[in-house]
């Protein structure tokens, strides 16, 4: 069970995972050792997942983004595992979703432009055997884009 330092912790985390133990220490008002035990305790029980970099895609010339819908010709198992192992390989996917609905699948996929992404969709998603059809829609600007989950509930 997480206690409100347990989430202040995760907050401080999330918004920050280069922050120092003296740093976290300071701001839930502990000494660096408990603070230490307990974000290796939320480490070994899940709660942390793992620890990034998150780049900037427009500085990477990756700033092209699209949520493509997939649906797939057949709703078999092998269908579906031949697909999510294919996708799992392809780097410009960064997010799939299994979907309920009409869409089968939600990929989010990063790209230099339209032409590259033309090209990717003959040549990596149009190849793969058991996508029936596409969908895409472009991101024309982020609004909002986080990482950080909303904790402020755990402490109520």
């Amino acid at each position: 069970m997480l206690d409100d330092i347990d989430c202040r912790l995760l907050e401080l985390l999330q918004n920050n995972s280069n922050i120092s133990t003296k740093e976290l220490a300071r701001e839930v008002n502990l000494s660096q050792t408990p603070v230490y035990e307990r974000v290796r305790r939320l480490e070994r029980e899940g709660y942390i997942k793992q620890y990034v970099a998150l780049l900037n895609a427009e500085k990477l010339n990756l700033g092209f983004s699209v949520y493509c819908h997939v649906r797939l010709s057949r709703q078999t198992a092998k269908d579906a595992h031949e697909f999510i192992e294919i996708i799992k390989k392809v780097e410009e996917v960064t997010e799939c979703y299994s979907m309920s609905g009409s869409t089968d699948y939600l990929l989010k996929i990063h790209a230099p432009d339209m032409a590259y992404y033309r090209r990717f969709v003959l040549e990596v998603l149009g190849n793969i055997e058991a996508v029936g059809s596409m969908e895409s829609q472009f991101v024309m600007s982020e609004v909002k884009h986080t990482t950080c989950l909303p904790l402020s509930q755990l402490s109520e």
